[in-house]
């Protein structure tokens, strides 16, 4: 998982640049040159104050020694990355502590630090000092310049590894004046290193920014000519300027013309390189025009200005902008956003010159992104056909570069940035990203490098993405005093109240500008702090809420947004989620409310919007079949949006490893009785109106007879042949059946491969079992088909260390038995058990069976009392013909569910609903018995003490205990009344 835990592969490289660190420095000065140097200041704290004023890392500590003595002694007991001496201290000059310091450690830099010219001994360094002494600088009182020489050091130490790992760029400034040096140098490293700060996109985020730092261009002094050439020689391919002054020494004798010969043997060989000639006599001006180099005077007092000037003109720094020919301003662009927007617009005149000169790639060097430098670079006018040709291979690298430099980044929003067509993930306002969102944060980091997925077929990504901050919703309650006692209103009028009340000023401005910027429809979906946490998934118990967002008045789109958004918050206060954190013991945390902003996933049909399939994967499987493990994971599809599968209706389950094997598709009958008859889709004429605490409110449920003429169930259904009771695969005369047969068994698209990887992939970066939310586009050409991961979450399997075993007498004592089982370990502290009457059940009266639960399950909870609940279909199912609907708040006391299935009533076990996904996070145990695989004897139960009666309940109690062992390994339960002197455990819960 190293690849996926860190940041994204654009910006991996730049961990491995600036490896060698000057971190201790040794100062060896008299104390009254380090009180001269500090009579402003601690030289420490200054040189601190400079790191941060530039946004740079890790400043180096500082060693004062008085003397050359003890400066030797501390070096002998410690190594330190640079020594800096003055000319005198009071026991050795500084070059002879230079050459005992070299004795020691050959390879640590020496920087000789003088007040004035004069203690340098001559205005220019001794040629023969290089031996001991790396530079003499001048000190002024400006603490910039020991940061420059603390970067310059750097630099070399740095830059032979850092030029093969990532192109950096270098600069070479060939200066052999102390005087000079000292003054050009920390100039051009704060000219560099702010540019470096301002070019950065500020739709990075910091821990970006600060890696972007470490590829700034590299400063290269050199002092003589002839290490000038070999630094050009040696790093020639990477070099992007040369600064360098006239006179300077050439085999070993001072030079008039060494500057000049330097730069014009570099231009017969670079036509483009900028190039930069400082001299003090004016007459020089005319020789770099000669050779086409840039001139600065150093005698004028715009000496930083012009040199500025250069970097702005010449090496990017600063705005591209876009001149005519005859140097008039066509427009201009600070960022890359700004670039491609005006490269679609600029005249042709402009676009040209600039082409011809590098200047783009040169202003794109500036900015660190050097492979696009180096591609734009190689390309050269003659090779294209138009001037079109031109400015859409421009528009098509600049736009892929934002593209990538946005892959696997949290961004924070700004209007000024905001770019939905670059960015993926976006935060908005301070605080928590919440559980789906810390989970959609994780796979937007890790799912564009994986490169397992990258090498299926299909795509893989994330819907985007906008993510609302939990500090907004403490603020919406601080700010509209908002309190709700539990139990003290229900989820109608919390809704109305929330309603009503207003949105901070500065998120309402920011969703504002957002939906202007936004298209299609939307979700907005929860993302609490408690939520889908290891052992509390809340899932489902928030509301959802799906928006067409295409009404003509934005007003109308812009209420429905913020309602939606309130409605989502006001979903922390209502019953369920309330009952549910009693349940797992949290009632106590301060629960906020993040909320996610995604664009919807899908297509239009007509008046209908809903991706071709959604569902849920698992990377374990409670019910491997045949030669499934249950380590293979288990997928549930359905058409449409994914509230069929959450809310447990009929979908299809099948393993990504073994995607043909179906059980539940066995035979014809089968697939006539199980497969899909009615899906979800967002209704594109319900986009205005007040919206409510009902979040369905904008879908609706359809038939998929109804929907046979649209794309989706053409590439998903089978045709029914009733005159052969034969199944065929695709679309043919008769009626249609959702088999997904194309994708499952044709690989029309690679599903199944890619849950598997992607299931694979949470796993490893959760470290525990992980369930997917999903849906899937599918295009008229599979091949533009897109996988979009909608959320993922841990989940909680049960503790299987712990051996459960059988005795025979508990075998024949067992009023229940299966072999379909969820949970593992030995439960107890159970004495009430209610049952649905097996005599009054009737699949039409489920409704009316959910209201009697949660009435006696008010009652045995405000005692204190857990029961077991045993009843037909599917526990917790939206479609009251596969079970009983309840929810959360109808059931919180439960401690144990049997699942019953009567003949007739073969729901399939729908692993991917929000309920079950609670259960068994809760540790509860889960048990289904099905005709052949176990029993439940109504008729001993019956014996068992009468405590009350309701129309379809019984509610029974035990004079002991109901003891329930299940074997989570080899999935196998039993249940049986305990007797009084068996040991009783605690029921193991989730905390």
């Amino acid at each position: 998982m190293e690849n996926y835990l860190g940041v994204d592969q654009h910006f991996t490289v730049f961990h491995e640049l600036m490896a060698r660190k000057v971190r201790h420095i040794l100062l060896v000065s008299s104390p009254y040159d380090a009180f001269i140097m500090e009579e402003d200041g601690s030289i420490a704290s200054r040189i601190i104050n400079e790191f941060h004023g530039l946004n740079l890392s890790n400043p180096p500590r500082l060693q004062w020694a008085a003397t050359a003595a003890q400066g030797l002694e501390l070096l002998r007991r410690k190594r330190y990355d640079l020594v800096i001496t003055m000319p005198q201290v009071n026991d050795m000059d500084g070059q002879e502590l230079a050459r005992e310091v070299k004795a020691i450690y050959a390879d640590v830099p020496v920087v000789l630090l003088a007040h004035s010219v004069a203690f340098a001994g001559s205005g220019s360094k001794p040629i023969d000092c290089g031996k001991d002494i790396d530079h003499f600088f001048i000190w002024s009182s400006d603490p910039a310049l020991f940061l420059a020489i603390i970067k310059n050091v750097e630099d070399h130490l740095n830059v032979a590894v850092d030029t093969t790992k990532a192109m950096v760029r270098v600069l070479i400034l060939v200066e052999d004046s102390p005087l000079y040096a000292s003054y050009f140098l920390p100039l051009i490293y704060r000219m560099v290193v702010r540019q470096t700060q301002k070019v950065l996109d500020e739709s990075l985020n910091q821990e970006h920014r600060l890696l972007k730092m470490r590829a700034r261009p590299k400063i290269l002094l050199a002092t003589n000519f002839e290490e000038a050439e070999a630094l050009y020689r040696r790093y020639q391919e990477y070099v992007f300027a040369i600064i360098s002054d006239v006179r300077f020494p050439r085999q070993c004798s001072l030079d008039p013309q060494a500057g000049l010969r330097l730069l014009a043997g570099v231009r017969a060989e670079k036509a483009d390189l900028p190039m930069l000639l400082l001299s003090a006599e004016a007459q020089n001006r005319q020789r770099a025009a000669e050779i086409k180099v840039g001139f600065a005077d150093k005698n004028s007092a715009r000496l930083s200005d012009n040199i500025e000037q250069f970097f702005l003109e010449h090496l990017g720094f600063g705005d591209f902008v876009f001149r005519l020919p005859d140097g008039r301003v066509a427009d201009r662009a600070g960022t890359f956003r700004a670039l491609e927007h005006c490269l679609a617009t600029v005249a042709e005149e402009s676009l040209l010159y600039h082409a011809r000169h590098n200047h783009f790639s040169n202003w794109i060097m500036a900015r660190s992104e050097v492979e696009l430098a180096l591609e734009i670079g190689k390309a050269r006018v003659a090779d294209f056909t138009s001037v079109a040709a031109i400015r859409a291979f421009l528009i098509e690298h600049i736009h892929a570069l934002r593209r990538r430099r946005q892959q696997g980044v949290v961004v924070q929003f700004s209007e000024a940035e905001f770019d939905p067509e670059v960015m993926d993930f976006v935060k908005m306002g301070a605080g928590s990203l919440g559980g789906k969102g810390r989970g959609l944060a994780f796979l937007t980091n890790i799912l564009p490098f994986c490169r397992e997925l990258a090498d299926l077929k299909l795509k893989v990504k994330l819907p985007k993405t906008t993510v609302i901050g939990a500090d907004e919703f403490t603020e919406f309650v601080r700010e509209n005093d908002l309190e709700f006692p539990d139990g003290h209103a229900d989820d109608q009028e919390v809704a109305r109240i929330f309603l009503d009340c207003h949105v901070p000023t500065t998120l309402s401005r920011a969703l504002r500008f957002f939906l202007g910027k936004v298209t299609g429809p939307l979700t907005i979906r929860s993302s609490s702090v408690l939520e889908d946490g290891h052992g509390r998934p809340y899932a489902g118990l928030y509301k959802t809420y799906m928006l067409a967002n295409n009404h003509a008045d934005f007003r109308v789109r812009f209420k429905m947004l913020q309602d939606a958004v309130k409605l989502v918050w006001a979903s922390t206060w209502y019953a369920d989620p309330q009952a549910f954190s009693r349940s797992v013991r949290s009632a106590h945390e301060k629960d906020a409310m993040a909320v996610i902003i995604q664009e919807l996933v899908g297509r239009q049909y007509g008046h209908f919007y809903y991706p071709a399939l959604s569902g849920v994967a698992l990377s374990h499987n409670f019910y491997p079949v045949s030669y499934m493990k249950a380590e293979d994971g288990v997928a549930h599809i359905a058409l449409g949006l994914g509230k069929t599968v959450v809310e447990g209706e009929k979908s299809l389950r099948f393993s990504p490893r073994y995607p043909q094997i179906m059980p539940q598709f066995s035979t014809v009958d089968d697939i006539l009785d199980n497969c899909q008859r009615f899906f979800y889709c967002l209704d594109l004429r319900k986009n205005h109106g007040d919206l409510s605490s009902d979040d369905a409110k904008c879908l609706v449920r359809r038939e998929v007879d109804g929907a046979e003429d649209e794309q989706s169930v053409q590439m998903l259904a089978s045709t029914y042949d009733a005159a052969e009771h034969r199944i065929r695969d695709g679309i043919q005369p008769g009626m249609k059946v959702l088999t997904f047969a194309q994708i499952l068994k044709h690989q029309l698209i690679a599903l199944p491969e890619s849950l598997a990887a992607v299931l694979r992939l949470s796993r490893a970066g959760l470290g525990c079992a992980a369930e997917v939310e999903f849906a899937v586009d599918l295009a008229p050409d599979p091949t533009a088909s897109t996988l979009y991961i909608l959320q993922v979450r841990p989940m909680l399997k049960s503790g299987e260390q712990a051996r459960v075993e059988f005795t025979e007498a508990e075998r024949q004592q067992a009023f229940c038995h299966s072999t379909e089982c969820l949970g593992h370990g030995v439960f107890t502290g159970i004495a009430d058990l209610i049952y649905v009457k097996p005599e009054h059940f009737d699949p039409a009266v489920t409704r009316e069976i959910a209201r009697e639960i949660h009435g006696l399950n008010a009652k045995l909870e405000g005692l204190g009392r857990p029961y077991l609940l045993a009843g037909p279909g599917r526990w917790g199912s939206a479609d009251p013909w596969l079970g009983i609907p309840v929810q959360w708040q109808d059931i919180a006391g439960v401690r144990a569910l049997v699942e019953l299935r009567p003949p007739g009533f073969t729901a399939d076990p729908s692993q991917g609903s929000h309920f079950f996904q609670n259960i068994t996070s809760l540790g509860i145990p889960y048990v289904t018995v099905s005709e052949g695989s176990g029993y439940f004897d109504f008729d001993r139960i019956s014996e068992q003490e009468f405590i009350t009666e309701t129309t379809y309940l019984r509610h029974v109690r035990v004079s002991s205990h109901i003891l329930i062992k299940v074997n989570g390994r080899e999935p196998e339960c039993l249940m049986l009344v305990a007797d009084h002197t068996e040991t009783k455990h605690d029921l193991p819960l989730a905390d």
